[in-house]
């Protein structure tokens, strides 16, 4: 199913990151432009980027220019994020085009590709829960929580998996249709955030 080969990817990704674990690496996709692996692979890699970027920001030592100059690369993170969605949900409008839509059909609460955004983030979740349920300088105690919350988001995955499969199923059967709307972000456009409009 389309889930399980999208998480097999987001698994690729996290552990070619790791690897050195530098969120100042250089990015290489492994996938085929064309292939939408390489949409996937490339969204979670920006998603354990800015992982990382938050657990960076939030160190209470750090200086305040380079609090500053990572504030801005997590805001060029999400707005590269928001665009990689778009993307992905635009391989599925293309791929679904020719579906004939029933009349029954009704409107997902979000549409594929945001499905799959939280996926990705749950991948990555996944992942930074099971460091931390197996670290050898942690106490008992740390290791049988973060056991316990490592099951909860295995079941949250299965779950999730569940339900993208499901709703794919129901827009390539017409029970469904895709509906999406381009990003309405107002505080990096010029025109719109009165701040960056008053600076022109």
């Amino acid at each position: 199913m389309f889930s399980e080969f999208a998480f097999n990817i987001f698994e690729e990704s996290i552990s070619t990151y790791h690897i050195l674990d530098d969120v100042y690496q250089p990015f290489t996709n492994p996938h085929l432009k064309d292939d939408i692996a390489h949409l996937l692979y490339r969204k979670n890699w920006i998603d354990t980027v800015q992982w990382h970027y938050e657990d960076i920001i939030r160190d209470p030592n750090i200086d305040a220019d380079a609090a500053l100059t990572l504030k801005r690369k997590i805001d060029a993170s999400n707005q590269d994020r928001t665009d990689l969605v778009e993307y992905i949900d635009s391989y599925f409008l293309n791929k679904y085009q020719s579906v004939q839509i029933k009349e029954s059909a009704t409107i997902n609460t979000e549409s594929p590709a945001w499905a799959i955004d939280r996926l990705s983030i749950l991948s990555l979740k996944i992942y930074h829960m099971n460091e931390e349920a197996t670290r050898s300088d942690a106490s008992a105690e740390h290791l049988e929580k973060c056991k316990q919350k490592l099951q909860i988001l295995i079941e949250q995955k299965k779950d999730l998996t569940t339900a993208i499969d499901q709703l794919l199923i129901d827009i390539e059967s017409g029970n469904k249709y895709m509906k999406v709307y381009k990003q309405m972000k107002m505080y990096n456009d010029d025109e719109l955030n009165p701040v960056l409009r008053g600076l022109k």
